[in-house]
C-alpha cells in the first residue's frame, strides 16, 4: 500500500512534531487517532532514521506491526531522537538539520534456502530489508542500507555481525525473514 503525497506529508509533519513536542516535554507526542485518515490508523511497523549531514542521529523502529501507523510513527520518531543507544539524546541545536526517513514496513516473510550461496543469490538489492536470526540472536538492515553495503554477500556479513555472530558463521539453522519498505523522506 502506498500512501499519497498528502499523508506521506502528514506523516513526516507528525515524525518532526512528536521530536519537537519530545524536547520540550520529554516524551513522545499523544497522537489522536481520529484526526487522521483510516490508512494511517492501520497496524503498521515502521522504523524511523534521522541522520544531520548524511550522518546517522538515531534510527529506532518496530519489526512487526503492533500499533496503528501514526502512533508508532510518533512513538519511534521520540525514540530515535531520544532513546538510541548509540547516540546522546537529540540537542534542540540539532533540529534545524535533522534529515527525517521514514520506513513503512511491510510484513516479514520467511525466505527459503538451501546454502548461504543460496540465500546470496535470492537477495534483491536495493529492494530487501532482512532479519536474520540464528538462536536468541537477531538482527536487521532495512533496504536503505544497501545504499552502503551494495553487494549482497557482504550485506549478509554485516548483518551477521548486527546480530552478534562472526560475518562467516554459518549453520542450518539459520533463518532469514525478507521485508520490504515504502520509503518516505
Amino acid at each position: 500500500m502506498l500512501l499519497n503525497k498528502e499523508n506521506r506529508q502528514r506523516l513526516l509533519d507528525l515524525a518532526k512534531n512528536s521530536i519537537v513536542h519530545g524536547l520540550q516535554k520529554g516524551r513522545p507526542l499523544k497522537v489522536n487517532l481520529d484526526d487522521y485518515p483510516a490508512e494511517l490508523t492501520e497496524l503498521r511497523a515502521t522504523f524511523v532514521t534521522l541522520e544531520i549531514s548524511g550522518q546517522l542521529r538515531g534510527c529506532i523502529g518496530m519489526l512487526e506491526a503492533v500499533r496503528p501507523l501514526a502512533e508508532d510513527i510518533a512513538e519511534n520518531a521520540f525514540s530515535a531522537a531520544f532513546n538510541d543507544p548509540r547516540f546522546p539524546p537529540l540537542d534542540a541545536s540539532e533540529l534545524g538539520g535533522l534529515e527525517i526517513h521514514l520506513s513503512i514496513l511491510t510484513p516479514a516473510e520467511p525466505v527459503s534456502f538451501s546454502s548461504e550461496q543460496d540465500l546470496v543469490s535470492q537477495l534483491q538489492p536495493g529492494i530487501d530489508g532482512l532479519i536474520l536470526q540464528e538462536g536468541h540472536r537477531r538482527g536487521t538492515f532495512l533496504p536503505s542500507v544497501w545504499e552502503s553495503l551494495p553487494e549482497p554477500r557482504q550485506f549478509l556479513r554485516h548483518l551477521k555481525q548486527k546480530a552478534g555472530l562472526p560475518p562467516d558463521y554459518w549453520s542450518n539453522t539459520i533463518r532469514i525473514y525478507r521485508y520490504h519498505a515504502e520509503v518516505i523522506d
